[in-house]
C-alpha cells in the first residue's frame, strides 16, 4: 500500500456503493453525479493500490481487499462524523418531530436518540409514532419534520438507509406454526410487511387465517407470546423468547424491505438536519 490518506469524500461514496447496491444509487443518496461517485472510488483505489471492486460482476461485489477496507472505513466515518457532529452540536438548538413507525421506534431508535441526545443536548426531539403512510402524509404537511419509514410500493423514493430482512417468528415455547390453517398477527392492510406474508403463505398453497391485527409492536408480540399467532418482523426487531421458524417449518422464504428517509418539504432547520444526518449515520453503520 502507498503512502497517504483516506479522503473522507471516497470513503463515503465507497461506502455508500455498498450498502445501497449501485454507483446510482449511490450517488442519489450523496447528492453527487454517478461520474464523481465513480472518479471517487477510482482515487480511492489508487491511494490504497488495491483493487476494491470486482469489475466482472453485474451488481458491485468486494474483493477481498475491499472486504478489509469496508470495516475500517465505516470506523474512520462514524468517528469523522461524531467529531465534527461535537464541534457543531454547541451552536444547534430548537425543536424537532422525528415520525416512525412503531415497530422501529421500539428496536432501533432507543440508542440513537440517547446518544444523539448527548452530542446535542439542546435539541429536543419529539416523537411521533404511526404506519409509515400516515407518516407521509404528515410529512407533507409539516406535522413531522422528518420520516424515517419502510419502503413499499406508493410511497415515493426517499433517501435509502439499509436493508431490513424479514422473517417469520413464533414463540419459543409454542407450537402455533404446526396448526392449519395457520394463525397470522398481522399489522394492518396496506403495510408491506403483511402483503408479503400473505403473497408468500398463498404462492405455497398453505393456509392462514388472521388472528391479530395491530399497528403496534406490542399488540403483535402479545399474539406471539401467548402462542395464538405467528408474526413477521425485521429480523432487528427479534427479542428474547422469539423463535424464527422457516423452510424446515414449512414457511417460505421472505424478502428483505428499504428502510428509508424522508425530509419535510423546504428548507431543513439546524436541529432537523443535525437529527436526520445522526440517525442516517449510525444506521448506515450497524
Amino acid at each position: 500500500m502507498t503512502t497517504g490518506f483516506f479522503d473522507i469524500r471516497g470513503l463515503r461514496a465507497f461506502v455508500a456503493i455498498v450498502d445501497s447496491g449501485s454507483v446510482t444509487k449511490a450517488a442519489r443518496l450523496l447528492g453527487r453525479t454517478q461520474p464523481a461517485i465513480t472518479l471517487q472510488v477510482q482515487r480511492l483505489e489508487e491511494t490504497t493500490n488495491r483493487r476494491l471492486f470486482d469489475r466482472t460482476q453485474r451488481r458491485p461485489q468486494l474483493t477481498r481487499d475491499g472486504e478489509v477496507l469496508l470495516g475500517y472505513a465505516r470506523a474512520i466515518l462514524s468517528m469523522h462524523d461524531e467529531v465534527w457532529n461535537r464541534l457543531q452540536a454547541k451552536t444547534v438548538e430548537g425543536r424537532v418531530v422525528l415520525g416512525t413507525p412503531d415497530l422501529y421506534a421500539a428496536y432501533l431508535l432507543p440508542n440513537i436518540l440517547s446518544s444523539f441526545r448527548a452530542v446535542y443536548p439542546q435539541v429536543e426531539v419529539n416523537l411521533r409514532c404511526a404506519p409509515s403512510r400516515s407518516l407521509m402524509d404528515e410529512l407533507d404537511s409539516n406535522e413531522v419534520d422528518i420520516a424515517l419509514v419502510t419502503g413499499m410500493p406508493g410511497i415515493r423514493a426517499g433517501e435509502f438507509i439499509r436493508k431490513e430482512q424479514l422473517v417469520w417468528v413464533s414463540a419459543d415455547d409454542h407450537t402455533t406454526h404446526k396448526e392449519t390453517p395457520v394463525p397470522l398477527a398481522l399489522l394492518p392492510p396496506g403495510n408491506i410487511y403483511r402483503d408479503v406474508a400473505i403473497a408468500a403463505l398463498d404462492r405455497m398453497g398453505r393456509p392462514w387465517r388472521l388472528s391479530c391485527v395491530s399497528e403496534s409492536m406490542g399488540g403483535l408480540q402479545a399474539a406471539v407470546f401467548s402462542g395464538s399467532a405467528i408474526s413477521v418482523v425485521a429480523r432487528s426487531a427479534l427479542v428474547p423468547g422469539m423463535r424464527v421458524i422457516g423452510r424446515a417449518e414449512s414457511f417460505p422464504d421472505l424478502p428483505q424491505v428499504d428502510l428509508v428517509l424522508h425530509r419535510a418539504p423546504g428548507p431543513s432547520s439546524a436541529p432537523s438536519k443535525a437529527l436526520a444526518d445522526f440517525v442516517t449515520r449510525i444506521l448506515r453503520a450497524g
